[in-house]
């Protein structure tokens, strides 16, 4: 039987190429605790969530308007054992324009139901593609997790 990535779809009111670029914008809709790059290939970056989450990103496939891949190179995810289990895993984010609407599919390859973190990942995931990038995409207003004091 085939793993079941992690994936999850919205379908926004903009171009793809305003999708594209909220993507891209990753201190818009996920974390404003961000070092580094998030725009072109082999960018990298760092995002951290307290003690909680380190994780590093590379960006190792951007296709504009169509298709952007995260490469996790390195995670620190204290709230399971195995604090690596993001390592090695592709965050994808794929375009679809079809009859004046933009579908975005969201995907990380290699976040499976066997892992620990697969529940709260998940979860996690979900409200930030619903509840954040979403609304950055049709409204200009993501939710990211504020900067650290």
């Amino acid at each position: 039987m085939k793993k079941q990535d992690y994936s999850i779809s919205i379908t926004v009111n903009a171009t793809a190429q305003e999708a594209f670029n909220c993507i891209n914008n990753v201190t818009n809709w996920w974390t404003e605790n961000l070092e580094g790059n998030s725009q072109k290939l082999n960018d990298e970056f760092t995002v951290r969530f307290g003690e909680v989450h380190v994780s590093t990103q590379k960006l190792v496939e951007v296709i504009p308007n169509q298709k952007v891949v995260w490469l996790v190179t390195d995670s620190a995810l204290n709230f399971v054992k195995n604090k690596q289990e993001w390592t090695g895993t592709k965050v994808i984010f794929e375009i679809f324009e079809h009859d004046h609407k933009t579908q975005v599919r969201f995907t990380q390859q290699g976040l499976v139901p066997e892992l620990e973190c697969f529940k709260d990942c998940s979860t996690v995931w979900g409200e930030y593609i619903q509840q954040s990038l979403l609304p950055l995409i049709n409204t200009g207003k993501g939710k990211p997790t504020p900067r650290a004091k």
